[in-house]
């Protein structure tokens, strides 16, 4: 006996079977921790991290605890996930660079053409991180683990593989990486109390464009090494 909507009395007034509401769509585990990463971002720049709760990260996703739990073990996880999804906004790795100059390339990686509200956005969130790991002592090494190190990581990488395609000359891409990390991020978190500020969009572009310059240059391999 086939059980339609019509024999269980479940058709709408036209005759049509009605649709019954389904489950509502469930977002994968990454996305989903995405999203969570991204809005408790915005509370701990609001309250701060030691003021913002595990309750309160749920109330603002609308999610349950079950799910927070599952994803993110402890508040200081959550932490890590929101430094490691503000990385892509410092550096633009991975990605796919094959069609730029090397200069082009790095100007591209560093973002150095973000506009002014942008920079002052992602600043602000690496300055918070910084202070809040000077309190919070276990935050510290979640900082460096899921910031700089994964960042190095990324660009020594990237520096490989144009050093192996004779592109660059680099003989230590770890610690090429490093120095131009030093050298682009530097200046921007030297006054971590916000007290040094750029000028402007253009003065901050000029004097990143210089830095990438020098780096293009010194990575520019040799005419005997090129003919190798």
């Amino acid at each position: 006996m086939v059980d339609t909507a019509h024999e269980r009395g479940d058709a709408a007034p036209d005759g049509e079977p009605r649709r019954r509401p389904g489950r509502p769509k469930v977002a994968p585990d990454a996305a989903q921790a995405t999203a969570i990463a991204r809005k408790a971002a915005e509370l701990f720049m609001t309250r701060g991290y030691g003021q913002t709760t595990m309750e309160d990260i749920v109330a603002a996703c609308r999610i349950s605890k079950r799910t927070l739990y599952r994803l993110f073990p402890s508040k200081a996880d959550v932490f890590g996930a929101v430094i490691s999804e503000h990385r892509q906004s410092m550096l633009a790795l991975p990605g796919d660079y094959d069609d730029c100059s090397i200069q082009e390339a790095l100007e591209r990686i560093f973002r150095i053409d973000i506009d002014d509200q942008a920079n002052a956005e992602r600043l602000a969130l690496l300055r918070f991180a910084i202070v809040e790991a000077r309190h919070f002592p276990e935050l510290h090494a979640l900082l460096i683990k899921h910031g700089p190190e994964l960042s190095r990581s990324d660009l020594s990488q990237w520096l490989a593989a144009q050093a192996s395609r004779g592109r660059i000359a680099c003989d230590n891409p770890y610690d090429t990486a490093k120095a131009i990390m030093d050298m682009m991020f530097g200046v921007s978190v030297r006054n971590i109390d916000g007290t040094m500020e750029w000028p402007g969009f253009e003065e901050r572009a000029r004097y990143l464009r210089n830095c990438i310059d020098l780096v293009t240059k010194g990575l520019t391999p040799r005419q005997s090494e090129a003919q190798r």
